[in-house]
């Protein structure tokens, strides 16, 4: 394995399974989560999709957070389930930076579409005379282009960087994806201006979407309280309170990764947070989503009659 991490450009992955029955078990439940995550995001883009009810500005936004999960876990557990199966737990210098190009667009354009969500349940609640100036058709592409393109450049900048660096220590990434800051502790250069790179980024992406998100939740907190109408307190505070649990699911182990230096971080550490916000929470935003939407779940029972009938 020294040889080749000497000779070859290839890198290694250590991966998530270790060789033993906990590593099968860990195997098997893995998959079972992606197959739920593939089944969840697709039917909410479906239904969304399809019932007439659900084309709102809202549920425009719900339907981009599906297809991103969507891209998001496929862009890591495939590759992870087939280093498994097949014993090889090498990837190219190539497919490693096209992975970790998609790995930071969508999660940097995730976390920015959070916000947008944030900002329409805001104007929902505390504007609802000017709803629908603000979140016209315009708008929203602007919304979901805008989180695209500035994650897409974002991405660009780290994997310019990151590629073009030499690594002159072993080419084995003690990761389950090619995570650019496990990379980079191969590098023979100090790579403190990477780890500059990663704390800007983070914050642009992370944090200042995270406090826009809590501003805009404590206004309308309070403008729930005003409400005079139980019905509408109780539909308000369901669609933020479950906002809010998908943004904590999604906000707080990636900041937490993110944000501390090298020193204070673990490999072992690194790669049980990464589960929760590449794998966990794309197969639990559909499950919370539906759930606890009584619009999404009146849908879904009329796209089914629709299907049972049309057969």
């Amino acid at each position: 394995m020294e040889n080749n991490n000497k000779t070859s450009t290839d890198f290694f992955l250590l991966g998530l399974f270790p060789p033993s029955e906990i590593g099968l078990f860990s195997f098997i439940f893995i998959v079972l989560i992606f197959l739920m995550a593939l089944f969840g995001n697709m039917s909410m883009i479906i239904v969304i999709l399809l019932d007439t009810h659900l084309h709102t500005p809202m549920y425009f936004l719900l339907s981009q957070l599906s297809l991103m999960d969507l891209n998001y876990i496929s862009t890591i557990v495939p590759k992870m389930v087939s280093n498994y199966l097949f014993g090889n737990k090498s990837i190219s210098f190539t497919g490693c930076g096209v992975q970790s190009f998609f790995f930071i667009t969508l999660a940097g354009a995730e976390g920015l579409l959070l916000a947008c969500m944030a900002y329409d349940r805001y104007v929902a609640i505390c504007f609802p005379l000017h709803y629908v100036i603000h979140m016209r058709k315009r708008v929203l592409v602007l919304m979901i282009t805008g989180s695209w393109i500035m994650s897409s450049i974002n991405s660009c900048a780290h994997n310019v960087y990151a590629l073009h660096i030499p690594y002159c220590r072993s080419r084995t990434i003690n990761h389950f994806f090619c995570d650019l800051p496990a990379m980079l502790t191969l590098a023979c250069m100090d790579t403190w201006v990477y780890e500059y790179m990663v704390f800007v980024s983070t914050t642009l992406f992370l944090v200042l979407p995270f406090i826009g998100i809590a501003c805009s939740y404590g206004r309308v907190l309070l403008t729930i309280c005003r409400m005079h109408s139980t019905e509408g307190r109780k539909k308000a505070y369901s669609t933020c309170s479950t906002h809010l649990t998908v943004v904590t699911f999604y906000y707080a182990p990636f900041a937490y990764t993110y944000l501390r230096p090298r020193s204070l971080r673990t490999p072992t550490e690194d790669k049980i947070l990464a589960v929760f916000y590449t794998i966990l929470t794309p197969m639990l935003n559909p499950i919370i989503y539906s759930l606890r939407n009584k619009e999404v779940m009146g849908a879904l029972r009329r796209v089914i009659q629709r299907i049972c009938c049309s057969v």
